[in-house]
């Protein structure tokens, strides 16, 4: 029906017949001459409708917004003055021979020219208008570029693109699994998989070698702002090869991901940080090291000072007192500071204490705050030579249990960033490693995995493992960028002695254990190799490159919030006769809202 795309006129084509179809993105009459920009995937020409061919300008008199037409007519130069540096057709326009209406449209909801920001249920109730938006059209082929991309470089070092299954056991670790009831086995079930995780390590069992996939993943999770109960993973696993090697190559591949998509070049290498300097550093795994600002540690300096509020968790083995310096923070209001007490409150913060530098040189009698009186002058001395702080600058302090002081402080540093206009351009990606292999959870009363049970520790031996669960380092590495955690990875357990032992100090007894993963145990005994990979967040990374507020914005049919469809009213119910087929009777729970 077309022979071009309506992107694709450019002045080669100048004084040729051509054939373009697409929808209109908007009509204008002017003087009676009746001008049309028609869209396409690729993006807008200018038609040209004149009354001398009155029946094909009777026709697109009758024409409205997001009409599906069908255009042949002469490409020529736009007239002097009139082109439109904007647009990669905007030097030329076609003047129409033919017109043919090839459908209608209904009046909109919304108009999809319009690129201000919309509701989004009205968004994702009618998505295929929504996904006409040249903003969305641009964001899913870049998603589409992005995969291509990642395919390429994968098949050219020898990985091989192999297929997992969508229905398996349900082994829940973290996140609860959605189950899926079998018609053929009554009352039993199948889950959709949280990741491929444990099939592509049997894969590297198999000597399959390299391996990956671009896959789909289902989480049953709590309602977070920005997470879906179905996502994407770019999943990886390779056989003999260690962190160091793995990382390498992700390196690699993410670098030529951003000179292919975005032709930006990423400096090489990545700057590695351990987790320990990251939490003391930033309070959190995942810096945005595009904000200057940093904690300042200062426990050591408060134990003795006549406030308890410093001094409780200075003294405290599991607290954490620190400092954040904020560069001309002397300039804001006692409402200003009043709503960053507020921001911090939402972390379980207490308070945010604050001193404000008015003259550095005069020692206490040049900063301005109600909690200086409590401090010594050598601890005052301590915080301004730690702090490096000069006039005109405010010292956030943030003072509790280190959990909460890490939460708090990480969120207040980069909510600073923002307001305060600190944010440095560009990209910044980082590797942390070195994590703790477990990390212990108080309701439970045990350890647990601080990534998931089948990252292999630091040490060989099983004893050193479970003598000190607390001090055990993991063989884990996260990629984070600007502040966002894109991948994660790990080298795995391949020794049934170590993943039995680890288990064990999950919580997870050997009846237990045979019964989730007794096929990994079983395949563990058969000669695996030392194998280890990564997954990154395909929405998560195409979502900072395409500039995107939400991983919602960079995938075609997403979820609300609340995990459910407002194009297919999913979910729903089903039939009674199904579910009896399925042996399955509900319950309904008095005073429960649906979807608790």
């Amino acid at each position: 029906m077309r022979s071009h795309y309506c992107g694709h006129i450019n002045e080669s084509l100048a004084e040729q017949e051509v054939d373009v179809c697409g929808w209109v993105h908007r009509r204008r009459d002017h003087g009676g001459v009746i001008f049309i920009d028609l869209r396409d995937r690729e993006g807008l020409v200018q038609v040209v409708f004149d009354p001398d061919a009155p029946e094909i300008f009777a026709t697109a008199e009758r024409v409205r917004s997001e009409y599906v037409l069908r255009v042949k007519g002469k490409v020529r130069p736009r007239p002097a003055g009139t082109e439109n540096v904007h647009l990669a057709t905007g030097q030329v326009e076609i003047i129409a021979q033919q017109l043919e209406i090839l459908n209608r449209s209904e009046p909109l909801p919304f108009q999809v020219e319009d690129d201000s920001e919309l509701n989004e249920e009205i968004r994702l109730r009618y998505r295929y208008l929504d996904l006409r938006r040249p903003q969305m059209q641009r964001r899913l082929q870049m998603r589409a570029q992005t995969t291509r991309t990642l395919r390429r470089f994968l098949d050219d070092r020898g990985f091989l693109d192999i297929e997992t299954p969508m229905l398996t056991k349900s082994t829940p670790e973290g996140a609860r699994d959605y189950l899926v009831p079998s018609r053929t086995y009554p009352g039993e079930f199948f889950a959709l998989p949280q990741s491929p995780q444990l099939f592509k390590q049997i894969l590297m069992m198999a000597g399959m070698d390299r391996y990956y996939q671009i896959v789909r993943c289902f989480r049953d999770e709590d309602l977070r702002a920005d997470r879906q109960p179905e996502f994407t993973q770019i999943d990886v696993e390779m056989s003999f090869i260690n962190e160091e090697q793995i990382m390498n190559l992700m390196e690699d591949m993410i670098r030529e991901l951003f000179a292919q998509v975005l032709e930006v070049p990423l400096h090489s290498p990545f700057p590695r940080m351990t987790y320990v300097e990251a939490v003391a550093r930033f309070g959190i795994d995942r810096p945005d090291l595009r904000i200057p600002l940093e904690l300042v540690e200062l426990k050591d300096v408060m134990g003795a000072v006549d406030f308890k509020v410093f001094s409780a968790p200075a003294n405290d083995p599991n607290g954490r007192v620190v400092a954040l310096r904020l560069p001309k923070g002397g300039e804001l209001s006692r409402k200003e500071i009043d709503d960053y007490t507020a921001f911090v409150a939402r972390y379980g913060a207490k308070g945010l204490a604050y001193i404000k530098i008015n003259e550095a040189g005069k020692g206490r009698d040049g900063l301005q705050s109600p909690i200086v009186k409590f401090m010594p002058d050598e601890v005052i001395a301590a915080i301004m030579q730690r702090t490096g702080a000069q006039d005109g600058d405010l010292i956030f302090f943030g003072a509790d249990k280190a959990k909460i002081v890490n939460e708090s402080m990480a969120a207040l540093r980069v909510k600073l960033g923002h307001d305060r206009d600190l944010v440095e351009r560009g990209w910044r990606p980082l590797w942390v490693v070195d994590f703790p292999m477990f990390e212990y959870d108080d309701k439970a009363n045990r350890w647990a995995a601080l990534h998931h049970p089948f990252t292999a520790p630091k040490v060989n031996d099983i004893d050193d493992v479970t003598r000190d669960p607390g001090h055990c380092i993991s063989r884990a590495y996260d990629l984070v960028l600007n502040g966002t955690e894109i991948g994660g990875g790990s080298i795995r357990i391949h020794r049934p002695e170590m993943q039995q032992a680890v288990f064990g100090l999950l919580g997870i007894g050997e009846e237990e254990a045979k019964e989730k993963f007794g096929f990994l145990l079983d395949a563990l005994s058969y000669g695996c190799p030392p194998h280890g990979g990564l997954a990154f967040g395909l929405d998560r990374l195409v979502m900072l490159m395409s500039g995107a507020g939400s991983i919602r914005d960079v995938m075609a049919f997403p979820k609300t919030q609340s995990a459910s469809c407002l194009l297919t009213s999913a979910p729903s119910p089903v039939a009674d006769m199904h579910l009896r087929e399925l042996g399955i009777r509900l319950r309904k729970v008095e005073g429960e809202k649906a979807g608790q």
